[in-house]
């Protein structure tokens, strides 16, 4: 492969890359739309998938996982509290701590809220695609991961 050659390569792959992250950044922002969760901040969504994923945490402990500041945190847990969708109960091996978990109806709010990102997209491909499209839609999920995978 000569120079030239390799510089078409490198500018195809650095186009598709751009791309992508466009698109992919667009499909994030519409899946948002879709899911209830618009009227929450990044970083509160964050902490509530994080509780969700891992299960009840402290405050601190929350903070180190997000690399948030534990001031920070206490505001979005704050926040979160207030609109009823995390709750504390004191931690049996440390009354100092609090360990915050989601309520019942912060656990339906998140399905609720991915059933309509799923029924969203999954009527748009319907909608927008024909068969065979879908198929390269499919073919192209597989490589979008093992470009994800570690």
């Amino acid at each position: 492969m000569n120079n030239s050659s390799s510089s078409t390569g490198t500018a195809r792959t650095s186009a598709l890359a751009e791309d992508l992250r466009l698109l992919i950044g667009t499909l994030k922002r519409r899946l948002r739309e879709q899911g209830q969760r618009a009227d929450l901040p990044p970083s509160q969504v964050a902490v509530l998938l994080r509780l969700e994923k891992d299960g009840p945490a402290t405050v601190s402990g929350l903070a180190r996982s997000e690399g948030m500041r534990p001031q920070s945190m206490s505001a979005a847990i704050a926040a979160l509290e207030a609109a009823g969708l995390v709750r504390g109960a004191p931690d049996p091996d440390d009354g100092r701590q609090t360990i915050m978990s989601l309520t019942e109806a912060c656990r339906e709010r998140l399905r609720t809220g991915r059933a309509a990102r799923q029924d969203w997209l999954a009527r748009a491909i319907a909608a927008k695609l024909s068969a065979r499209e879908q198929q390269e839609l499919a073919a192209a999920a597989k490589l979008l991961k093992r470009l994800v995978e570690d």
